[in-house]
């Protein structure tokens, strides 16, 4: 136990007279957790605590699998408001380097409850999961929104609730922009790239997918479409509807799968 050191610190009274009084600098205090929770759950304060930090934890089932959770807004460049739940790519992209180098994890899953966010961001993690040598799954949970569709094909399985939506919808901006033809040219490239990745990663048509992006007769004050978790998978988006469970499983098969062929080798 360290001791708690006292300091003495001198301030002028409203007479002019100087006085010292001791102050305690007490330590920074540990987050702390419900231990009955964390033994039920079987969870240490390490864990919890990646939790907290990161949204990402490890556990040890059948497998060795890690589960990252992809929530709120995919933050860009620029740091987001503290008021707003977001999903940081510079705490990802190394988490997903880790993973893929780790021996005792075998499979990765993707947990989405996303409203979208930065496209460079969002295309940066979702190429770096789909770059994963290891089984990938992939579940929507309440909203794939945005670029969070991307993020949703690209693991190797994708399964969504019934009640979850996807928006799909053009590339758009906020803040001023320059009216001339190289600026809506650039638009259309960047739209070109996120097209060609979730046609690429999942079994939807490019006219499909364009179809759904560019319906001016579904929403309000916006281009596009939102689709639930059948639609989804009748286009062929999403590979099926699911549960936390049969996603669990379906990596589990795939872990199994991968680890019969390598022994083969």
């Amino acid at each position: 136990m360290k001791e708690k050191k006292e300091t003495k610190v001198t301030s002028k009274t409203k007479k002019g007279k100087t006085k010292e009084k001791e102050v305690k600098n007490e330590e920074k205090k540990p987050i702390k957790y419900d231990e009955n929770f964390c033994i039920f759950n079987n969870i240490n304060q390490e864990k919890m605590q990646q939790i907290v930090e990161m949204g990402t934890i490890t556990t040890n089932g059948k497998y060795f699998i890690h589960c990252m959770s992809i929530i709120g807004q995919i933050e860009g460049h620029y740091v987001l408001p503290k008021d707003v739940k977001s999903t940081k790519y510079e705490q990802i992209i190394p988490a997903l380097v880790s993973i893929e180098q780790a021996e005792n994890i075998k499979g990765l899953l993707i947990v989405l409850n996303t409203v979208g966010g930065d496209i460079e961001a969002g295309l940066a993690i979702a190429e770096l999961i789909s770059g994963l040598s290891k089984p990938t799954v992939s579940i929507v949970l309440g909203g794939g929104h945005s670029i969070g569709v991307p993020l949703a094909v690209s693991s190797k399985y994708s399964f969504i609730v019934p009640s979850a939506t996807m928006t799909i919808h053009p590339v758009r901006t906020s803040g001023t922009i320059l009216g001339v033809p190289q600026a809506f040219s650039y638009f259309k490239k960047i739209q070109d790239r996120i097209v060609k990745f979730v046609v690429k990663n999942s079994k939807i048509t490019e006219e499909k997918f364009l179809k759904f992006m560019m319906n001016t007769d579904e929403l309000a004050t916006d281009v596009g479409s939102v689709i639930d978790g059948v639609v989804a998978v009748k286009s062929g988006l999403i590979n099926s509807i699911g549960d936390i469970s049969t996603a669990i499983n379906k990596l589990y098969k795939m872990i199994e799968k991968e680890e019969k062929t390598n022994k083969k080798k």
